[in-house]
């Protein structure tokens, strides 16, 4: 359907315009505001989501060439929507999926179980089922975080995943190149799954990291999708992990 980035020796495209976007977990949050922002730069849209009536809201808004309303980490219906792409796409991308804070006195081991199987399942069956649906020099861009990269009580599932993430992502450059992989590592984002999350404390963590990130902003969906979007765009950029969090790392524990 689209050629790769042309001739040898021509310039490589960096732009979405005719590109085949393919946003799982498009109805809310950073997935939603990538697909914005793909449209915006003049690409086609696949949007998936869990929520039919979210993902209707969202289609109607920016009216995509397909959509798919599932839980990605059904194996099996993942595999069935890569398999009845008529045609194929230039970038995917993952943003499904939601962090997990379980001190070790309040696990249930079923659960994290679960948890990790559904993460890496999604994951590599994106790579898997995707393998002959996206061009050659298109791209897989997962979604992961910098939280777990500092040990804390009630952190260990994220900690592992962080470290899982990012070296399944280099492995997979090199397994299924040409087409590029790449993980987006973010802080915190100000988006509804936030707000989910923290609920009445949400105002207060705003408020703290307006005054301490070295941007004195808080991160909000644009930013991380103005990154996913420049990731699918520039074609030399493979295996990495590209961390988005406004200098959070950077404070003190």
């Amino acid at each position: 359907m689209t050629a790769a980035s042309g001739d040898p020796g021509s310039p490589p495209r960096r732009d979405l315009a005719g590109r085949t976007v393919v946003v799982i977990g498009a109805s809310s949050g950073i997935g939603l505001e990538t697909a914005r922002q793909v449209q915006a730069g003049g690409g086609k849209l696949i949007l998936v989501g869990r929520n039919p009536e979210r993902l209707e809201r969202a289609a109607q808004a920016l009216r995509p060439v397909g959509t798919a309303a599932f839980d990605a980490t059904d194996t099996d219906r993942l595999q069935q929507f890569f398999q009845d792409l008529a045609e194929t796409v230039d970038h995917v991308m993952v943003t499904a999926g939601s962090p997990s804070y379980r001190p070790l006195s309040g696990m249930d081991l079923d659960a994290v179980r679960r948890e990790f199987e559904d993460r890496l399942a999604l994951t590599l069956g994106v790579a898997l089922h995707s393998r002959d649906r996206v061009r050659p020099g298109g791209t897989l861009l997962f979604m992961s975080g910098t939280g777990g990269r500092r040990p804390a009580v009630g952190m260990s599932i994220m900690s592992a995943l962080t470290a899982a993430l990012s070296a399944l992502t280099a492995n997979l450059a090199l397994e299924l190149a040409p087409v590029r992989v790449n993980l987006i590592a973010a802080g915190f984002v100000d988006t509804p799954l936030s707000a989910s999350l923290l609920g009445d404390q949400l105002e207060a963590r705003r408020a703290e990291l307006r005054a301490t990130l070295p941007i004195r902003r808080v991160v909000e969906p644009a930013d991380v999708a103005a990154l996913a979007v420049h990731l699918m765009c520039n074609d030399a950029l493979t295996g990495g992990t590209y961390d988005i969090d406004g200098g959070q790392q950077l404070l003190p524990h």
